[in-house]
C-alpha cells in the first residue's frame, strides 16, 4: 500500500523516504494537547537530527527504502528520530504527518540553497517538491496555523506559569461531626454531643530541580477540635469531649485556623538505590515514603475517619521534629527503611535538641513480592522525656497505654508487623499488631503494651472512585508489667464509604464506634459520626 500511495502521487523513494522520516514526531506534539511548558521543551528537545541511517534500531540493510534514507541521510541531513533511536518506517502516516515532513524538508532546501549548496539538488527533485507544495498547500497552512496556534499558548503559559520547578497542591476538609453516649469514662463529665461543622486547609509547594528530588513547604490551618485533650482538667482550654483519645478523628488539629509552616522536608536519590529524606520541621514516619501497609486508609484526608484507623500507631513513633530517612532499593521488592527523629531539635536547652531530647530511631523490612501481598516487619526505640512529651503511640489508645509513669522520662521498644493482601484489584485485605516494652528512666515500673486492627477496602463500590471500608481491632492497652489498663478491653468499630464525585471532590459519610472505652468494661460506648468533605486540586 506504501509503495502504491507514491506511485500515485509520482514521488521517487527518495522524496517519499524523506517525508516519511522528516520530523514525523512535530506532528504528533501539534496534535496532542499542551499541558505544560516542561511537557512541551521535553518533548521539543528529545527529537535530533541523526548522522548515519544505521542510528535507527529498527531500519536494516534488507529494507526497500534503506538506501533511500541513506542517501537522503547524508545528501540532505533531513531526517529526524525518535528519542529511543528508531526511525517506525511502518507507521501509519496522515496528510497532517506528510504535510508537516513536507514543511521541514522545504526549510532544509531553503537552507541548503541560502548557503549555496544547491548543487546537491536535483532540477527533478525541486520539482517534485513544489508540485508536491502546491499539492498539500491546504495542508501546510493548516500546519503552520496549529503551529503558531501552540507557539502562542506556549507564550501564554510561560507568562503566566506559577514556577518553573514548583506545583502548587491543595486541600480543604469541611467536617459535620457529631459525638454521642452517656458518661465520660472517667466517670466526672457527661459526653459532649453537640453537632459541630469544621475545616482543615493545606497548601503544599513541591519543586524538583532534577526531575527526582522534591522540596516539600506545606502550610495548614484548621480548626477541628480533638475529641480529648489528654486530661479531665476543667481549666484546660481545649475542650474534653469524649474523655478517651480513642475517639480522635483521622484529620483533626485545631489551631483556631492561624496558618503555620507544619511541614518541610527535601527528598532525593543518593543512587538508583538509595532514597534519602532530610526533614527541617513536621517529621513523620508515615509520610516519608515508609511503607504502611493500609493504602485505601491511610490518607487524612481520603482514607480512615479515625485516628487509630489510618495505620499502625508504630509509625507515630518521634512525630513532630527535624531527621533522616533513607531508603534501600524503594521501588524493588524487598526494602529497607531506616530513620532517626527528634521533636524538638531545634531546642538548644537541656533536655532537647537533636541528641540529647527525645528521639526515635526506626527500622522497616518490607517484603512485596507482588502486588497481590505486601508484608512488612518495623522496630522503633523511642526515648522521651518532659521536655518532649510522654505520648508513646501518638494519641491512640488508652490514656495510661501513651503515658504509663506519669509523664518521666520514658524509653520503649516497639516491635509490628503489617501487611495487606489484594486478591482483586477491588477488594484489599489488611492489618497490623504490635507490642510494645516501655520502661521508666527514674524508677523499675514497666509496662507491655499490645494493640492490633484488620481492615477490609472494597473499591469502585456502587461506582467507580468509591470505596466501602471497615476497621475492627483493639487500641493500644497496657497488658502487663509494674502497672496496667482497666479491667477489660476496648474495642474500635469503623466504617466509611467514600464516594469520588469528581476527580476532586469526594465525601466521605462515616460511623466510629468504641465500646468499652479506655478499657473499662464498666464505661459507656461512645458513637462519633462525621460527614468529610475533601476538596483537593
Amino acid at each position: 500500500m506504501t509503495k502504491l500511495f507514491w506511485n500515485a502521487l509520482k514521488v521517487s523513494p527518495a522524496i517519499a523516504a524523506t517525508f516519511l522520516a522528516a520530523n514525523s514526531a512535530l506532528a504528533v506534539e501539534v496534535n496532542e494537547q499542551v499541558t505544560t511548558v516542561a511537557q512541551l521543551s521535553q518533548e521539543a528537545n528529545s527529537i535530533g537530527q541523526v548522522t548515519s541511517v544505521s542510528q535507527f534500531s529498527d531500519v536494516q540493510p534488507t529494507d526497500w527504502a534503506f538506501q533511500a534514507l541513506q542517501s537522503l541521510v547524508e545528501r540532505y541531513g533531513c531526517i529526524a528520530g525518535y528519542p529511543n533511536s528508531t526511525y517506525r518506517g511502518n507507521r501509519a502516516l496522515t496528510r497532517y504527518e506528510f504535510a508537516a515532513g513536507l514543511n521541514a524538508c522545504l526549510d532544509r532546501v531553503n537552507e541548503l540553497i541560502a548557503t549555496a549548496t544547491a548543487d546537491v539538488i536535483t532540477r527533478q527533485d525541486l520539482a517534485t517538491l513544489q508540485r508536491l507544495q502546491e499539492e498539500f498547500s491546504a495542508e501546510l497552512a493548516t500546519l503552520r496555523g496549529r503551529v503558531d496556534s501552540l507557539e502562542a499558548r506556549t507564550a501564554e503559559l510561560e507568562a503566566n506559569q506559577f514556577s518553573t520547578t514548583t506545583k502548587l497542591k491543595g486541600e480543604a476538609i469541611f467536617a459535620l461531626n457529631g459525638v454521642t453516649g452517656e458518661q465520660q469514662p472517667n466517670n466526672v463529665n457527661n459526653v459532649d454531643d453537640n453537632i459541630t461543622f469544621s475545616n482543615r486547609v493545606r497548601l503544599s509547594l513541591e519543586s524538583s530541580f532534577t526531575g527526582k528530588d522534591k522540596l516539600q513547604v506545606r502550610l495548614t490551618g484548621a480548626n477541628i477540635a480533638q475529641s480529648d485533650n489528654g486530661s479531665t482538667s476543667t481549666t484546660n482550654p481545649r475542650p474534653n469531649i469524649t474523655g478517651t483519645r480513642m475517639t480522635r478523628l483521622g484529620f483533626d488539629g485545631d489551631d483556631g485556623n492561624n496558618v503555620e509552616l507544619d511541614k518541610v522536608n527535601y527528598a532525593f536519590n543518593l543512587s538508583d538505590a538509595i532514597r534519602v529524606q532530610i526533614d527541617a520541621t513536621g517529621a513523620e514516619f508515615y509520610e516519608t515514603g515508609v511503607d504502611v501497609f493500609n493504602p485505601d486508609f491511610k490518607s487524612s484526608g481520603s482514607g480512615a475517619i479515625s485516628r487509630y484507623g489510618r495505620f499502625s500507631p508504630i509509625y507515630r513513633q518521634g512525630s513532630g521534629g527535624a531527621g533522616v530517612t533513607v531508603q534501600f532499593n524503594p521501588n524493588g521488592p524487598l526494602t529497607l527503611s531506616a530513620a532517626y527523629l527528634s521533636p524538638r531539635a531545634s531546642n538548644p536547652t537541656d533536655g532537647n535538641g537533636v541528641l540529647d531530647g527525645g528521639n526515635a530511631i526506626f527500622g522497616q523490612v518490607a517484603f512485596k513480592p507482588s502486588q497481590a501481598f505486601n508484608i512488612g516487619l518495623t522496630y522503633a526505640r523511642t526515648y522521651q522525656n518532659s521536655e518532649s512529651g510522654v505520648n508513646l503511640f501518638g494519641s491512640t489508645g488508652s490514656g495510661i497505654a501513651n503515658n504509663p509513669f506519669g509523664g518521666v522520662a520514658t524509653t520503649s521498644d516497639n516491635y509490628g508487623v503489617q501487611a495487606n493482601f489484594k486478591p482483586s484489584s477491588a477488594l484489599t485485605f489488611g492489618g497490623w499488631a504490635g507490642y510494645t516494652t516501655a520502661n521508666s528512666q527514674v524508677s523499675d515500673a514497666d509496662a507491655d503494651i499490645f494493640y492490633w486492627a484488620a481492615s477490609v477496602g472494597v473499591k469502585d463500590f456502587g461506582r467507580e472512585g468509591n470505596v466501602l471500608g471497615l476497621i475492627f481491632g483493639q487500641p493500644p492497652k497496657v497488658t502487663g508489667g509494674s502497672i496496667g489498663d482497666e479491667d477489660g478491653t476496648s474495642y474500635h468499630l469503623e466504617g466509611l464509604y467514600k464516594m469520588r464525585l469528581t476527580d476532586n471532590i469526594a465525601v466521605t459519610p462515616g460511623l466510629l464506634v468504641i465500646f468499652n472505652p479506655e478499657h473499662n468494661d464498666n464505661a459507656d460506648t461512645v458513637y462519633v459520626g462525621t460527614i468529610r468533605t475533601t476538596f483537593s486540586f
